[in-house]
């Protein structure tokens, strides 16, 4: 039934349609379901790759077997708590959910994801790393784990607060700086798809193949360069100020 549960004969046309190239938008139009279930099934369960119908099943059958019904998780009181600035707290914690299945579909592991956008999403920028185990219900280690990774791809950074606490920081310039991470890595293909016209020779179709390569991603990498640094002050726009009770009186 459409907005229930997923059954197993859901989950075979889920199958089904990701063995014949399906769009997830498409495979959801067919089970009169938003996309976000299905994008969110998928990456739970294996990835457009990995995915089998009956070990899915399973897997959420087990889930939901060890839950406690009777006394709901630490997580979902916590999302039901009052929000700043008077958001709702069940459409923060469903945004959180669908910007953390993007971020993993972009090749970030699933657990670095959750961190990173619990950073992303603070006001703050950071939280230090028993505000990070407390929001997504992991153990201390996870985060630690998770908090490497992610400092070692510069996404994030550490300092230490008034009281002497180590918070992980996420920065603005986050975003320029993977943008320049991505245009570093197109110079690099492209340098060794010349070196490949080198090997093959210039003449002949290996060759001249490499070499529209590597002149398409001198292209892209120099356009992305230029652009990101046109646009990187974007990033640094203060947010305008909350009207008072008084305005507009």
């Amino acid at each position: 039934m459409p907005g229930g549960r997923l059954t197993q004969q859901d989950r075979q046309q889920i199958a089904l349609g990701l063995a014949e190239g399906l769009a997830y938008a498409e495979i959801a139009r067919g089970l009169d379901r938003p996309t976000s279930t299905i994008t969110r099934e998928v990456m739970r369960n294996g990835g457009p790759a990995g995915y089998r119908a009956d070990l899915a099943h399973r897997a959420t059958e087990q889930r939901a077997h060890r839950r406690k019904p009777a006394a709901p998780p630490r997580g979902a009181a916590e999302s039901a708590a009052p929000q700043p600035h008077g958001r709702d707290p069940e459409a923060v914690r469903a945004y959180e959910e669908l910007f953390t299945t993007v971020m993993m579909q972009s090749g970030l592991p699933k657990m670095m994801s959750r961190v990173m956008v619990a950073l992303l999403l603070t006001d703050a920028g950071s939280l230090t790393a028993s505000e990070l185990a407390r929001h997504l219900q992991v153990s201390p280690a996870t985060v630690s784990k998770s908090i490497a990774f992610l400092e070692s791809q510069t996404l994030i950074r550490r300092e230490r607060d008034e009281r002497r606490r180590e918070r992980y920081v996420v920065d603005a310039d986050v975003w320029y700086q993977s943008m320049a991470a991505s245009v570093r890595s197109l110079v690099d293909q492209g340098e060794l798809a010349r070196q490949g016209v080198g090997v093959l020779g210039p003449g002949t179709p290996a060759g001249a193949r490499l070499e529209n390569v590597a002149r398409f991603l001198d292209f892209v990498a120099e356009s992305l360069a230029r652009a990101a640094e046109q646009a990187r002050e974007v990033l640094y726009t203060e947010p305008e100020p909350e009207p008072t009770p008084d305005d507009g009186a």
